[in-house]
């Protein structure tokens, strides 16, 4: 099986700019989210690193500037009958940033690194279907018992522990990407620096600022260096998204990754076909601290949730750019059906306002005499500062009393991750791959990277369980819908919003196309002077 490469020039429109020209025509000035809290593929979390890191690393498969599935390390690759075991076949002519040949010895220590315990990765559920996957990173077994294998130095072998639709996708992810064994030996936890780094991708590691910029530089011995147009590109943290716009402006900036949701309409009168909007696989939620009182308590989870005003969030905040959310599961994935919804789609949240008291009034809580008290995290940003008052507001009128605690993204979800206690904080979810099961298995038991409220419910976790060995699709379908209906009446998450994503294009910026994996990786795109 093989999918071939689209010619990365077809079909780019060209873009007309306000404000005045770049001053480097060499250097791509790329706007993302947020500062990386690591550059170690194997405890990688995050939207921002990803970006990054899709730069530097080539997994087997990778994606393309349209989404879609393209060869990375892996120049082909079958799939045996019973679906349970991949043969990949190495480029001959893949290489590390250092010359050295990229053979399957590295894939397999790579996935063994990440599986081990003693790694720490947030993320290797992600990779979980690998047979013994999920032993290894227990502890229970040790990792070259992993189900992966090099027969020869140009051939990776991967079994799985039942059939997986979407495992090719899973290997585009950057936690199924190689490290260079011998810099770790070598650096330690110090081998992401610049200077020690070494990486297989399209693109170096040059400097890193943190707070300020990480600055990549063309590999010349990837196997597609001739072919990669933009030879610098600087990644700009732009967490102040107000702020970020004015330096787009000022020509600071060739692209933004996201855009201030209240300025919407202001922003489209000024840049005109320069914002562009697309398609997205993400949500925007509350995770709920389901282990200590009052939040254990479903009575209070289902009041904050009915009062929330989903549409004001989506058109008023973010200016259309987002839709309201009354379940976890987008629009958009595949292997599934019309998802379940949680209560409130029904009516205005004013009228869900007399039953959201009730509720209340059961847990305990009176608006007078004794009011509930919630700490709202969040990191910040315009768009989550602007949603966290709303969000106060809404809850004002049960007579709640919301205070707020706010970081920058990367301390904030890795608070969140190593378990750091919150009664209320926003969680945020772009798929890695086009399943329900990569919105389910979020709040499965044990899942405590993600599942950061310690939510547990035997029921939900035998149907993902059954799910995950069910071969018919429409079977397994059905099994994500039960096991999404329990999460909605019980609320560990209170989905708020599903993402689009919103951009800022500059026009010398050519091969940005917006698709549902939000992938636009450098190598494809290229800069007019």
């Amino acid at each position: 099986m093989r999918l071939r490469r689209r010619d990365w020039l077809a079909g780019t429109a060209a873009l007309t700019l306000a404000g005045p020209a770049a001053a480097d025509d060499l250097l791509y000035r790329r706007g993302n989210d947020a500062d990386p809290e690591t550059l170690d593929p194997h405890k990688s979390s995050t939207v921002a690193e990803a970006h990054i890191l899709r730069d530097l690393c080539d997994g087997l498969l990778t994606y393309d500037n349209f989404g879609a599935i393209v060869p990375g390390a892996a120049k082909d690759w079958s799939v045996a009958a019973d679906g349970l075991a991949y043969r990949f076949t190495l480029r001959p002519d893949g290489r590390w940033s250092n010359g050295e040949p990229v053979t399957s010895a590295d894939f397999v220590s790579s996935l063994r690194r990440i599986m081990d315990p003693a790694t720490g990765a947030k993320y290797a559920e992600v990779l979980f279907p690998i047979a013994g996957a999920a032993a290894v990173n227990r502890g229970e077994k040790s990792p070259d018992t992993l189900g992966v294998g090099a027969p020869d130095t140009g051939t990776v072998e991967i079994r799985l522990e039942q059939p997986t639709p979407y495992f090719l996708e899973l290997l585009t992810h950057q936690t199924a990407a190689p490290v260079h064994a011998a810099s770790i030996a070598r650096y330690g936890e110090a081998f992401t620096r610049p200077g020690n780094l070494v990486t297989n991708g399209p693109y170096r590691l040059l400097d890193r600022v943190p707070g300020d910029r990480i600055l990549l530089e063309a590999n010349p011995h990837h196997p597609d260096a001739a072919s990669v147009a933009i030879r610098r590109v600087a990644y700009l943290p732009t967490p102040d998204l107000s702020g970020a716009v004015r330096r787009y402006a000022a020509g600071e900036i060739d692209s933004l990754s996201d855009l201030p949701g209240d300025q919407m309409e202001a922003l489209r009168a000024r840049f005109g076909s320069q914002v562009v909007l697309g398609p997205a696989l993400g949500l925007a939620a509350l995770a709920v601290n389901t282990r200590k009182a009052p939040f254990s308590d479903v009575r209070v989870r289902r009041a904050l949730s009915l009062v929330i005003d989903r549409e004001y969030l989506a058109q008023a905040l973010y200016g259309g750019t987002m839709s309201a959310a009354y379940f976890l599961c987008p629009d958009g994935l595949d292997n599934y059906r019309t998802p379940p919804e949680t209560e409130g789609r029904q009516g205005l949240p004013i009228d869900h306002e007399e039953e959201a008291r009730g509720l209340l009034a059961a847990a305990g809580f009176d608006p007078k005499t004794n009011p509930l008290q919630i700490e709202y995290r969040f990191n910040m940003s315009d768009n989550n500062r602007n949603t966290a008052v709303a969000l106060a507001e809404m809850w004002r009128d049960l007579g709640i009393v919301t205070r707020f605690v706010y970081t920058d993204a990367k301390t904030h979800f890795a608070y969140l991750r190593d378990g750091g206690d919150f009664d209320i904080a926003r969680m945020s979810w772009l798929a890695d791959y086009a399943d329900p099961q990569n919105f389910l298995f979020l709040l499965q038991t044990g899942n405590d990277g993600f599942n950061a409220g310690h939510w547990s419910n035997a029921a939900y976790d035998r149907l993902l369980a059954e799910a995950a060995r069910e071969r018919d699709l429409r079977r397994r379908a059905g099994m994500m819908y039960d096991a999404e209906a329990i999460a909605l009446r019980e609320l560990p998450w209170i989905p708020l919003m599903h993402y689009r994503t919103k951009a800022l294009i500059a026009p010398r910026l050519q091969g940005y196309h917006p698709n549902l994996r939000n992938a636009a990786p450098t190598r494809y795109l290229r800069l007019r002077a």
